[in-house]
């Protein structure tokens, strides 16, 4: 099995920082890309960054030039660094990273969501 624990989040005012982490741990053989998603109330989850194994990264309009995603590939960790955040920000953040578990083909697992509330 596979888990990952997300850390980060909370309340910041407009114009703030925040940052987040997602740790898998497991029995994991291999891991591909890895991406953060939002989800605010009423609203589908959206892509908001991702980065692939060669560390490539691609960010949402919304978000561009304000996040910035980055992995260590040693820790198996995705980290998300939000800067000049807007109220619009305000969702649940989930992680998303796809593993390989031994020669199973690779599968997508989610992190349990952590909250990020951007009000003054």
């Amino acid at each position: 099995q596979v888990q990952l624990v997300e850390s980060g989040g909370g309340l910041v005012q407009p114009g703030g920082s925040l940052s987040l982490s997602c740790a898998a741990s497991g029995s994991i053989f291999r891991i591909y890309n890895m991406g953060w998603y939002r989800q605010a109330p009423g609203k589908e989850r959206e892509l908001v960054a991702g980065i692939s194994t060669g560390g490539t990264t691609n960010y949402a309009v919304p978000v561009k030039g304000r996040f910035t995603i980055s992995r260590d590939n040693a820790k198996n960790t995705v980290y998300l660094q939000m800067n000049s955040l807007k109220p619009e920000d305000t969702a649940v953040y989930y992680c998303n990273i796809v593993v390989q578990m031994g020669w199973d083909t690779p599968r997508n697992y989610w992190g349990q969501g952590t909250q990020v509330t951007v009000s003054s």
